[in-house]
């Protein structure tokens, strides 16, 4: 070794803040565990994405980033999981006491929420028509809606069919709205998809009826100017009153038989 190199300094190890240090690991996110909640929330997303034709279990899994075989761990199957999506539509949702000198404002205010709940999800209204009302968590409801009928003083017989005609009114209701929603999303229309805008398509309507033959068609021309006038929300209240109306009519007392006249919209 020369002098030189003898008297040179030697080399200081690297400072720690040189140092060549490897990546911090990063612990993965815990996984929030699987359950039937989640498994209706992902498949209420699926549904609102692609509609019920899309929806499938394989495509609630991919969701929810997991195997189709772990779904069954928490629903037995499709028919499992649309019957769990429909009664979910039910929760926080109560039928008041039957009160007989409300009972047609009561039957506005479930037929307006029930509608609303049904607009909630697309195609909903399609799930609703497959699905009977009868599970343990679905009863106390259809007991609330038969005692407003009963305790208005309904006949047993009319009473007994009365739910199923108002209910398959609102589904009705609702799948129509529902086919418009997929029309306009698929036109790219400015209309609220939930609620189409009747009045976009009235005077082309109503200019098509009044101009159709008069010795064929006396009763289109004569309403021409009334034909498709109203919001889905005026069309749906106009509905219930001729319901409730014909309902009325079976009362012993008919004396103040008429339906309310709230036909106001409805959000």
């Amino acid at each position: 070794m020369t002098d030189a190199a003898a008297d040179s300094p030697a080399t200081p190890p690297p400072s720690p803040w040189e140092r060549e240090r490897p990546a911090r690991a990063h612990a993965a996110p815990a996984r929030t565990p699987l359950s039937r909640h989640r498994v209706v929330e992902a498949a209420f997303t699926v549904l609102d994405r692609q509609g019920l034709d899309g929806l499938s279990m394989r495509q609630v899994a991919a969701e929810l980033d997991v195997t189709v075989s772990a779904l069954y761990a928490h629903v037995s199957s499709k028919d499992d999981l649309l019957e769990l999506m429909y009664t979910r539509l039910f929760d926080g949702f109560e039928i008041p006491a039957a009160d007989p000198d409300r009972w047609q404002e009561q039957l506005l205010d479930f037929a307006r929420a029930s509608r609303r709940r049904l607009l909630s999800h697309r195609d909903m209204a399609r799930i609703s028509m497959g699905h009977v009302p009868f599970t343990a968590e679905l009863l106390p409801h259809v007991e609330g809606l038969l005692a407003i009928f009963r305790t208005a003083g309904l006949p047993d017989r009319i009473a007994a069919e009365a739910g199923d005609l108002i209910s398959t009114y609102i589904d009705g209701f609702v799948l129509e709205e529902g086919m418009w929603q997929d029309r306009a999303a698929q036109q790219g229309s400015a209309s609220s998809p939930s609620r189409p805008d009747w009045r976009e398509m009235a005077g082309e309507m109503q200019n098509y009826f009044a101009s159709l033959p008069e010795a064929d068609f006396p009763h289109l021309r004569a309403l021409s100017g009334l034909m498709v006038t109203d919001s889905s929300d005026e069309r749906f209240d106009i509905g219930l009153q001729i319901i409730l109306r014909g309902l009325a009519s079976y009362l012993p007392d008919r004396t103040d038989s008429t339906a309310p006249d709230d036909t106001g919209p409805r959000n």
